[in-house]
């Protein structure tokens, strides 16, 4: 039936059939083997696109004329990750002239309104954090370092004491211009024997047995001035006499005053008993004690007043703990040492405002407590060899020129300076680590004998 249908359609044409082998129709072929193909053109993407359109616009090539090249962040230059760019752009926000070393925060903000790049706050706070001269001479702003170790408590009775002196007073007739403080670290007791700065150790010596007429154990230092010079105060203006002749009262009114860390006076915790005054002299009795008994009240006293004292240290740390901060070192770390300026040490001659408040880095080789450090100074530093001292120290990332002790490198002139008793001679010194324009004036007989070679070379 399918073909009767063809023929009826066909015969309605004027058609010619011929023949075609099979390999021959391609066309025939292609029309029967259908397949799903695709034709895909490549497209230009939008960054394409507009960098494409960026080449012919007027405005964006008047800018990339402006920039000259140079890639810009909000109005700020990026700086690429290179080291040696990074790190000449620190050192000229910071050690030049005419920056002089500011902190981490002007510094970031000075930079941040010219340069950008990733973690750049990051990296100027660790160029200032190990930079040498800032860790020298700029001050601490922040909590002291190392937590409040009380002294242990004495046993017994002026085994220990501590010691002070008070200076600067107005000479008194009998020549007196200072006051030797002398207290027992158990009892509070006080005794303030007056002297003259002049005095030697023998003669001290000779004043602490005939006053006290006990010779301590160990000695050590404590701050008690602050009460005497108050009291000295208040009797100089209301009597307005010489000071060294109401030292008496005030030794006996400090040993008499009831003290919070004892909770008893001085007196009563040495002799078992206050004091009288005039005040309460109409107290009188006699009170009859046997040897043992004596001994047992005396023994029980100083075990109350050792409780006391250590419940005061306690308190006493508790309170200084939270204005301080926990800091410790190891063996071999390298840190600055802070040296006060009262000291009066001389650095390159600069003294006073201009010294340093820090000299190093010095080595760590000895840990002597939980907040004292022995360091490994230089020979001109022995002066300061304390190896017991506390000081708060200051860490640091050690560069590997860093280098503390100077040597001289040549003598450049000489002078003569003549005072009334005698005649000094100085040399003018260049030293090694230093610029010419830093010289300084030495003694000319110390130059000698610290580096005799020095003169060997100077004509």
């Amino acid at each position: 039936m399918r073909q009767r249908r063809w023929l009826e359609l066909i015969k309605d044409y004027d058609l010619e059939i011929h023949y075609h082998p099979g390999k021959a129709n391609v066309v025939a072929d292609a029309l029967s083997e259908k397949k799903l193909l695709a034709t895909f053109e490549a497209e230009p993407t939008l960054e394409q696109e507009i960098r494409k359109h960026q080449k012919t616009d007027e405005k964006i090539q008047k800018i990339r004329e402006q920039i000259k090249g140079t890639v810009w962040y909000k109005n700020r230059i990026c700086v690429p990750d290179v080291d040696s760019i990074k790190k000449l752009i620190l050192s000229e926000a910071h050690d030049t002239a005419y920056s002089i070393h500011p902190g981490s925060t002007k510094m970031y903000h000075d930079l941040k309104e010219r340069f950008w790049w990733y973690g750049m706050k990051r990296a100027v706070a660790e160029y200032v954090a190990v930079c040498d001269t800032c860790q020298r001479v700029k001050a601490e702003h922040q909590r002291p370092a190392g937590l409040l170790q009380p002294l242990k408590i004495p046993e017994w009775k002026w085994e220990e004491i501590s010691m002070n002196f008070i200076v600067g007073l107005p000479r008194t007739q009998k020549g007196y211009n200072s006051i030797w403080v002398v207290v027992d670290r158990l009892t509070k007791v006080a005794h303030f024997i007056p002297v003259n700065t002049t005095y030697s150790g023998a003669r001290l010596a000779e004043l602490y047995i005939s006053r006290i007429h006990i010779t301590p154990d160990r000695w050590s230092t404590e701050r008690t001035n602050q009460i005497l010079e108050d009291m000295l105060r208040a009797v100089f203006v209301r009597y307005g006499t010489g000071w060294d002749k109401s030292l008496p009262y005030a030794e006996f009114s400090y040993n008499n005053s009831y003290q919070a860390s004892l909770k008893k006076s001085p007196f009563e915790a040495l002799y078992g008993r206050r004091c009288r005054t005039p005040l309460f002299w109409n107290q009188k009795g006699e009170k009859q004690v046997f040897e043992p008994d004596l001994i047992r009240d005396a023994k029980q006293q100083i075990k109350m007043v050792r409780e006391n004292l250590r419940v005061a240290q306690s308190r006493q740390k508790s309170y200084a703990d939270v204005r301080r901060r926990d800091l410790t070192f190891k063996v071999d770390d390298f840190v600055y040492l802070k040296v006060s300026p009262m000291r009066g040490i001389r650095r390159f001659n600069m003294k006073g405002k201009l010294a340093p408040r820090y000299i190093g880095p010095f080595k760590i080789v000895e840990r002597k407590g939980k907040v004292a450090y022995k360091l490994e100074l230089p020979s001109n530093c022995l002066c300061l060899r304390v190896p017991e001292e506390q000081a708060p120290l200051e860490g640091l990332d050690v560069q590997v020129d860093l280098t503390y002790t100077e040597h001289p490198v040549k003598i450049l002139g000489t002078s003569e300076r003549v005072t009334r008793n005698w005649r000094v001679k100085m040399c003018k010194v260049q030293w090694k680590h230093h610029t010419e324009d830093e010289p300084t004036w030495e003694r000319e007989e110390e130059l000698r004998a610290t580096y005799p070679d020095l003169f060997a070379n100077h004509l």
